[in-house]
């Protein structure tokens, strides 16, 4: 990350506003109240050309396009429509799908930047000392649905008709991470397997 020249600037708060920036930025390894007063004014702001957002800033703006993006999709009434209409809510799934997988790495990429810190500061190694990358946790059939790019009642019938071994091949070829996925039925949810 490039440095931005900074310039100091003196404001007055008020004591309450100031009593609850200096407990912020104590409660929060690695970030200086200057930090926090950056990243309100970028939120207030805007983007500003030369100022890199922080991924949390950047975490933000993807969960409120997810949302966005989610009502307007599961807003949909599911009274048959023309070609041009699939066309677009195909479009909105593979943006919504790609936004969720962007989330998790920015949400794996933050979580890990904050432990990164505290491991750096307690062996002087701040990488991932494992050497194992990060699992792919279980999903619904929702989730699993916009993972696959495909609806629901497409998953259910393919699971219902398939093998469980057709299942699986046919679910990572429509995956991006070329994960396979076996249904449970104990927990109801559906399990990765590379």
């Amino acid at each position: 990350m490039t440095r931005v020249e900074r310039e100091s600037m003196n404001f007055k708060l008020p004591k309450p506003i100031a009593q609850a920036l200096r407990k912020a930025a104590s409660s929060q390894p690695g970030k200086t109240a200057t930090d926090i007063v950056i990243r309100g004014l970028i939120h207030e702001l805007g983007e500003i050309p030369g100022v890199e957002q922080s991924a949390e800033t950047r975490l933000q703006k993807l969960e409120s396009e997810l949302q966005q993006l989610r009502s307007s999709i599961f807003s949909r009434d599911n009274t048959p429509t023309d070609s041009r209409t699939e066309e677009k809510l195909e479009s909105l799934n593979n943006r919504v799908a790609k936004l969720e997988g962007a989330l998790g790495v920015i949400q794996h990429n933050n979580f890990g930047a904050s432990n990164n810190y505290r491991r750096y500061k307690n062996s002087g190694n701040p990488y991932n000392q494992s050497g194992r990358p990060p699992q792919i946790e279980a999903l619904d059939e929702q989730k699993l649905a916009l993972r696959l790019n495909v609806n629901i009642p497409t998953l259910q019938e393919k699971r219902t008709t398939l093998t469980q071994e057709e299942f699986s091949e046919w679910s990572k070829n429509r995956d991006r991470g070329k994960y396979s996925w076996r249904f449970n039925e104990k927990d109801g949810l559906y399990h990765p397997v590379k």
